[in-house]
């Protein structure tokens, strides 16, 4: 009988540690004070292909194209965390050119944020262009982006504004051959607003930790520029983008569907 009663005591102490520590496993991690580094990796490709400056890209109605210049604009980058938190990088540091040529051997272009928030994020937000309250700053309120958009080709004037993205090549039909091609999306000043955000969920939660620094794989598909939202021709009119109205609207929206989270890394 008390063989029993020693066998029940350890069942029972075994039952209550294993509990206890269950417990302790359930507890939510104190992620209090913590930032960590997370990084976004851009790669520009053209459907399932690698883009490479000076490659002929087919399109529809016997189109193609190729760029030897291939830039945009992110800005108002932000992390939707689990609990659905935002944390959004400081304003004066949150514009980037995401330059082709700025691309490593794999033709990645590595935007590293740091001090963000430590939580287990599941999306990234981030503007294509520059916000109309930033525009509003004016010339002196842009920091020392605006003379860093300037040197990378990204201004029209002041008055005018920002470009977008900039792509520069040559476009071929089957009627014309290798004639030029040059799309300089962005809004005009403030009366025509192109500016447009993106939402990405991530295929896994992106972990943000002080020894953790992930990173975020996300492919822009250049081909939908002209075959996004709406698809355009060039022998219609779209071989020269600037400033009109009706045609920037377009590649703007259509701009706004080229983007995909790939895959993510964790360590």
């Amino acid at each position: 009988m008390k063989f029993l009663k020693y066998t029940f005591a350890l069942l029972a102490c075994a039952i209550f540690t294993a509990c206890s520590s269950d417990d302790d496993n359930n507890q939510a991690e104190d992620l209090t004070g913590q930032t960590g580094v997370i990084t976004l990796k851009y790669d520009n490709g053209v459907g399932d292909q690698d883009f490479i400056f000076g490659t002929s890209y087919n399109k529809s109605n016997s189109e193609s194209f190729k760029l030897d210049n291939l830039k945009y604009m992110i800005s108002n980058v932000r992390f939707t965390d689990t609990n659905g938190n935002i944390f959004e990088y400081p304003t004066e540091d949150n514009v980037f050119i995401i330059n082709e040529l700025d691309g490593n051997n794999a033709g990645e272009i590595f935007v590293t944020l740091e001090g963000v928030d430590a939580a287990d994020y599941v999306s990234v937000t981030f503007g294509v262009g520059i916000d109309q309250d930033r525009f509003a700053l004016g010339a002196a309120g842009q920091g020392t982006f605006l003379d860093y958009a300037t040197d990378q080709g990204m201004m029209w004037s002041w008055a005018s504004g920002y470009k977008f993205i900039r792509l520069d090549g040559t476009f071929s039909t089957s009627t014309v051959s290798n004639q030029p091609l040059n799309i300089h999306m962005g809004s005009v000043g403030t009366a025509l607003d192109n500016y447009k955000e993106v939402t990405l969920s991530f295929p896994n939660t992106v972990l943000v930790r002080a020894d953790k620094s992930p990173e975020v794989h996300i492919k822009a598909d250049i081909a939908k520029v002209f075959n996004g939202a709406t698809s355009v021709n060039f022998a219609d009119g779209y071989d020269q983008v600037h400033t009109d109205v009706n045609e920037t609207p377009i590649i703007a929206s259509n701009i706004a569907t080229m983007f995909e989270v790939h895959h993510v890394h964790n360590d």
